[in-house]
């Protein structure tokens, strides 16, 4: 257990010498019944004109959607 602990060590030391940091994320799980029934619920609450408007800012500002570039 000691070898990997080490080997993981050495890694991030690497790592960090290049400028670059270990980033963890924990996100809800997709799967759970009732992460599905809370999301749904905020999804119910939104306010659609607001989003819409969100959402065409987005459009409009966004530099993947521009034919010229």
């Amino acid at each position: 257990m000691a070898a990997a602990a080490e080997r993981m060590k050495m890694m991030r030391d690497r790592r960090r010498a290049l400028g670059l940091r270990e980033l963890r994320l924990m996100v809800p799980d997709s799967h759970s019944e009732s992460v599905r029934q809370r999301i749904a619920i905020q999804v119910a609450r939104l306010n659609q004109p607001d989003e819409h408007d969100a959402l065409s800012w987005i459009e409009a500002n966004s530099e993947f959607d521009d034919p010229g570039a």
